[in-house]
């Protein structure tokens, strides 16, 4: 195909959407355009909008697709119509500082448009006049997101750096808002909300997201019928809905958190990294919540299939494969607040099902090439090989147990509880899997559970005595021994700056409240590395397709990343921004993505006609982008200052917090070799 045809075909396709789109009205019905593997591999960039002179801070399409608008330091707002690549109005918003959300108001015929800015003010927009309709000032710091819903056409949530989720209703004569969530009192320090969502699917739930590693989801429904049941005498506006102060109702809060955050807290604090949720949003089906962690990866959370954070705690008499388990948690006393089934730690005398370790030739054949590039030390390309065998054979113990291996070794941030939490799969499947039970005991020590290590390992120790003196498991019972030993010494100066060794309850050092929320908390189902998060925080995860196939997720080096939702694996990565890209806005029905970040321009992406060889937008070394993000993460602020002004900075292999890509020394044959 020559050229000219290539584009005439890009601009047939175009208008074809175009109309799709703007009859959808009259024909009632909506065809979904499939985000696809082949579709993404040739994902591209169509366009760049030009009119803003500031970074582009947020984006919204509207419900039909043939409507963008988006938002910015410069204070205007502008709406684009993103097929012809033009700008249909511009108006300035009445801002006085950055704008950082702009929301549709549903049911309105994207004629209302709400925005919330720096200057702690939301505005409330009539397009067709171009025209600032209201103006709240209830919120004191930062407005960072407006939610909607559909089922309120009326109504929409903010939420701002004062801790503050408001509530609006237009219907009302004043014109209010009232609060309807107050975080500002957890935990007896000023917590910032920086996000909120609501589910599509049940437009009763909110997420919220904030500093500190927890995000919360609420019953809507639940608040206020808790707020009627205060005291009737005092003015609704000045209700609220205050964690600390009053207990949550039933069904009202859930928390959702990647287990090992809690634990790791104050040694991120202590590398000046701050965990914040910069970005929360549901599945299209509203099954499942995911989650842009500032200073770490992107997380999903499965809200139907809920499940605890795993931790250890071995029990010192095995309790049979149900457990005496009360209102959903061991009553043996877990030493954290966070629990793990009994079925998961009883090694011996286990009722539960071993694996297969046959596996069909197409899964051998994978497995095989994974166990290659173990031994050739690449470990990401290990783990997604291994990721995708565990999809297609989800009860393969040994499956699970080399990738745990690959996660040990490559040890990128959460790789060592993912192994945990692939090890604990394995003993689940096996639980005579012998590398799965010391890779364990491994796990637990670099997770700082250091008792649980050491109870671990005698366990080992004693269910394989074989290896009980092999120089794997004198190395690592070296190591916990010396960490118990330095925990003594050392506890009261490092007590506020770095994780502390326990040999006594956890519950020692960890505030009531923020042991509540453990209780409460849900560990998450996927994880998603390499991109860096730790710059800005208005960063955003999105799902891309009809049904959330793919996640996508902008990043600190300027590209955006594409993973397939249920293998976890990088597939795509393309070059988004000169600087950062914080904005990734799917199409709600096609193929088609809007993108934006410090530079002061939206760009638009779409599959590129075959003949289309040239894409300078694609970044090919995908592995070696992710672990430069990761030394990104964890380099110091001078360093990430540098990196963001365009420095190349050599040493950019290494794997770890500390930048060693060495093997563990303590590692013998044992751990090292996957099956």
């Amino acid at each position: 195909m020559f050229c000219g045809e290539a584009m005439s075909t890009v601009n047939i396709t175009r208008d074809i959407l175009h109309r799709q789109i703007r009859d959808k009205r009259a024909s009632g019905f909506q065809r979904f355009y499939h985000v696809t593997d082949p579709f993404i591999k040739r994902l591209g960039l169509e366009a760049e909008l030009q009119g803003h002179t500031g970074c582009v801070n947020c984006l919204e399409w509207n419900e039909r697709g043939d409507l963008l608008a988006s938002g910015s330091d410069d204070q205007h707002a502008i709406i684009w119509d993103p097929f012809r690549h033009k700008k249909l109005t511009t108006m300035h918003t009445g801002h006085a500082a950055n704008i950082f959300s702009v929301k549709f108001l549903p049911h309105s015929g994207d004629r209302i448009l709400v925005t919330g800015a720096a200057d702690t003010k939301v505005h409330v927009h009539d397009l067709t006049v171009k025209e600032t309709i209201h103006m709240f000032s209830d919120h004191t710091n930062r407005v960072k997101r407006i939610a909607t819903a559909p089922m309120w056409p009326n109504t929409f949530w903010s939420a701002a750096e004062d801790g503050i989720i408001r509530q609006y209703d237009l219907r009302e004569s004043s014109k209010h808002s009232e609060v309807l969530i107050d975080l500002t009192e957890f935990c007896g320090q000023l917590v910032e909300a920086k996000c909120l969502a609501v589910n599509p699917r049940d437009n009763n739930y909110l997420a919220v997201g904030a500093n500190g590693p927890f995000v919360r989801l609420y019953d809507i429904r639940m608040i206020h019928n808790y707020r009627k049941s205060m005291s009737q005498g005092t003015s609704a506006a000045v209700h609220t809905f205050c964690d600390r102060q009053k207990p949550i109702p039933d069904g009202a809060g859930q928390y959702y958190v990647a287990g090992h955050l809690p634990v790791k807290l104050p040694d991120y604090n202590n590398r000046l990294r701050v965990l914040v949720a910069t970005y929360v949003t549901f599945s299209p089906d509203g099954t499942e919540l995911l989650v842009n962690m500032g200073g770490e990866q992107v997380y999903l959370f499965d809200l139907t299939f809920k499940q605890r954070p795993y931790t250890f705690f071995l029990q010192k008499k095995c309790q049979s494969s149900t457990g005496d388990v009360q209102n959903g948690k061991t009553t043996n006393g877990v030493s954290n607040g966070i629990h793990l089934p009994a079925s998961h730690i009883c090694f011996s005398g286990s009722k539960l099902h071993s694996s297969s370790t046959d596996l069909p030739p197409h899964l051998e054949k994978i497995k095989q090439q994974a166990n290659d590039a173990f031994a050739r030390q690449q470990w990401t390309q290990a783990i997604q090989l291994y990721s995708l065998g565990i999809h297609q054979a989800s009860c393969n113990a040994m499956l699970y147990g080399n990738r745990a291996a690959a996660y040990m070794k490559r040890k990128w941030d959460g790789d060592h509880y993912d192994a945990l939490r692939d090890c604990l799969k394995a003993l689940t499947l096996n639980p005579s899997h012998l590398k799965a039970h010391f890779r364990l005991a491994r796990c637990l020590f670099e997770l700082k559970y250091v008792s649980e290590a050491l109870e671990c390992l005698d366990d080992f120790k004693g269910k394989f005595p074989e290896q009980a003196h092999s120089s794997a498991c004198d190395a690592l019972d070296k190591d916990i021994k010396a960490a118990l030993f330095s925990k003594t010494e050392s506890e009261d100066k490092k007590a506020n700056s770095s994780i502390r060794f326990h040999s006594f309850s956890r519950k020692e050092s960890i505030p009531e409240d923020e042991l509540v929320l453990r209780e409460r908390s849900f560990d998450y189902k996927h994880r998603y590395c390499g991109h860096c998060n730790t710059t800005t925080d208005i960063k955003e995860a999105n799902f891309f397709g009809s049904k959330g196939q793919y996640i996508v997720s902008g990043s600190d080096d300027g590209s955006f990343f594409i993973w397939e939702k249920e293998t976890t694996n990088l597939v795509r990565i393309l070059q988004g921004d000169e600087s950062i890209v914080n904005c990734l806005q799917p199409h709600p029905s096609y193929c088609f993505l809007a993108t934006s970040g410090i530079d002061p321009v939206v760009r638009l992406w779409n599959p590129r006609p075959e003949s289309d060889n040239e894409n300078g937008r694609v970044v090919e070394d995908m592995e070696g982008a992710a672990q430069a993000n990761q030394r990104r993460m964890n380099a110091d602020p001078l360093e990430v200052m540098l990196l963001n002004m365009g420095y190349r900075i050599t040493g950019l292999r290494g794997v770890g917090p500390d930048g060693s890509d060495d093997e563990d020394s303590s590692e013998g044959q044992v751990q090292c070799r996957p099956s």
